[in-house]
């Protein structure tokens, strides 16, 4: 997942940079560059996690959005976030997971190549957008508890 994001930054001319950084910020974004801590890579799901969502600012943020106590500044930040879901765990490739039999959290966060607290965000932003689950290409995705249900048409029986 991170080399195709990298991929999706080159493609945007977004340069993508790692380096250690102040301990409590992740990831920042600004005029095209996107900063990664060092500190916060273990695995390259943890860098694919950072980078999605600061690939999130470049496509949906505008100006310095750093001080989180404005209102337009957390909705941005949340725009930007659900870019980064919607991008790096679309509910196709939940099914795709389920399809090939994938049975839990650890296993989905592993094939999809995020962290799973990342895909926890994910999961979640899409129980507030779409409730507890939502209809897919004959499928039902439950949200919580985390699930998918093929449907048959019983036309072709």
């Amino acid at each position: 997942m991170y080399e195709k994001l990298l991929n999706h930054a080159s493609k945007y001319n977004v340069e993508v940079y790692e380096k250690s950084m102040v301990k409590n910020v992740k990831g920042l974004y600004a005029d095209n560059i996107i900063w990664i801590n060092k500190n916060y890579l273990k695995t390259s799901a943890d860098k694919a996690s950072i980078l999605a969502e600061e690939l999130g600012h470049y496509h949906t943020t505008v100006g310095d959005i750093i001080d989180q106590s404005k209102i337009a500044n957390r909705k941005q930040e949340l725009r930007a976030r659900a870019w980064a879901y919607e991008k790096t765990i679309p509910i196709s490739k939940i099914i795709e997971a389920h399809r090939l039999n994938l049975r839990n959290k650890y296993e989905l966060a592993n094939y999809l190549e995020v962290t799973e607290a990342f895909l926890e965000a994910a999961l979640q932003r899409y129980k507030d957008k779409y409730g507890l689950s939502v209809y897919y290409d004959n499928y039902t995705v439950c949200f919580d508890p985390l699930g998918v249900i093929e449907w048959f048409d019983c036309r072709d029986f």
